[in-house]
Formats: structure tokens, sequence, C-alpha cells
């Protein structure tokens, strides 16, 4: 675990002792984890049938990957496994960085085909 998230496991675990957490508003009640009112509005719908086809935005998807590959080095002990792992983490993030200067078409181009090949399937 990285250091932040040490710190920040510590805390919340404190905070859970001291009862901070007790009686909160809505306490017991499910969590609406479709709420997308993070989303602009216009691209609400667009968003919705992509999730539902279980899809994800190419920076998502991108970003899902990184946090897998993170995981896995945590555990890794042979040295050119994690130097495997760092490598294609530093790839994943290039890529995303340079796509969000640029916009990489390649990369919409790929996920327009990939859409269209599961709208196809129904």
């Amino acid at each position: 675990m990285l250091t932040l998230e040490l710190i920040a496991e510590r805390r919340i675990r404190e905070a859970q002792d001291r009862g901070d957490f007790n009686n909160l508003p809505g306490a017991g009640a499910p969590l609406d984890l479709d709420e997308d009112t993070l989303v602009a509005e216009d691209l609400r719908v667009a968003y919705r049938i992509l999730k539902n086809a279980g899809l994800l935005p190419p920076e998502l998807e991108a970003h899902r990957e990184i946090r897998e590959m993170e995981g896995l080095l945590q555990r890794v002990c042979d040295g050119t496994e994690r130097a495997r792992l760092l490598s294609r983490i530093n790839f994943l993030l290039s890529r995303s960085a340079a796509g969000r200067r640029h916009g990489d078409l390649r990369v919409e181009q790929d996920y327009f085909e990939k859409i269209s090949e599961r709208l196809e399937r129904r």
C-alpha cells in the first residue's frame, strides 16, 4: 500500500473507533452506485448506454489497468516481473497523458470499433 493510503486507512480506523461515523444521515441505507450527478447532463445517456454495454471510455480503461498493475506490483517479488509491470504502468501513464494533450485518434478509433462490435452482437 502506498504511504498516503496507509495514512488514510489509519485515520479512517481512528475515526471509526471514536464513533465519528455513527448516526450519519443515510446510515444503513443502500448506496446509489448509479448516481451520475458528476457527469455532464448532455453525456449521461451516452455514458449510461456504454456502461450497460460493459464498455469504459479509453481513459477509464487505462486507469483500471494501471490500478490492476499496481496491485500486482505489490505482490510480485521477482525483479524482472516488477520491471515489466513498472514499464507497463509507465507506458499507460504516458499514453493517457499524451491522449489528454493531443487527443489520441487511434484509441478513439479502437474504442469506436469495440462499441460497434458490441452493438452488432445485440
